[in-house]
């Protein structure tokens, strides 16, 4: 496995589409997950440390958690198949820890309100990872894609080739400023 955090949340001026872009520790090696416009907002509120007045979907399930007394341990972004990542919730409760499924956008938005690490799978991080130098430019994965998993088709191939030149058009600030967290076009 390997830990994540939320590097920032970007939107595709020409789909006007939300991707939310974790960064590895310590790399510029970047995962990019297209996420729905409510999800982005509810992430980027709770990243901002905005209050509302009412509770959230991701609120409510944190205090659903926290009343049935279990605690998020983590999240893990653990499958990537057909263009879609799945992944799970890890909640220690008084019975042990149990798995739960989970769209990446909610369990992502569940780990932020609950201070929870991200976590990806290798195989699928090196299935889709961007690489990025200090030029800005992307490079190819550290990986050869028909190496990193003798399963994956070309018809995938092909997919991450399409997501990766959407990505490509996406601005990177690679600067570690806390305040560069959220993109100027996510307001």
């Amino acid at each position: 496995m390997i830990e994540l955090h939320i590097d920032s949340i970007r939107v595709s001026l020409r789909h006007y589409q939300r991707v939310i872009v974790l960064k590895e520790n310590n790399t510029q090696k970047f995962l990019p997950i297209w996420i729905g416009a409510d999800i982005a907002d509810a992430i980027a509120l709770s990243l901002q440390d905005i209050d509302l007045p009412r509770p959230l979907t991701h609120d409510l399930m944190n205090e659903l958690v926290s009343h049935l007394g279990g605690q998020v341990e983590s999240i893990i972004v653990n499958k990537l198949e057909n263009d879609t990542y799945y992944a799970s919730i890890k909640i220690n409760t008084n019975n042990g820890i149990i798995d739960i499924d989970a769209r990446p956008s909610d369990a992502i938005a569940l780990s932020v309100r609950t201070k929870a690490p991200i976590y990806v799978d290798d195989l699928v991080f090196e299935k889709a990872c961007i690489n990025i130098d200090n030029e800005k430019n992307i490079i190819q994965s550290d990986q050869n894609f028909s190496e990193v998993n003798s399963e994956i088709t070309d018809e995938e191939l092909q997919k991450l080739s399409a997501f990766k030149d959407f990505v490509s058009e996406l601005d990177f600030d690679l600067s570690d400023e806390k305040d560069d967290k959220m993109s100027e076009q996510d307001n």
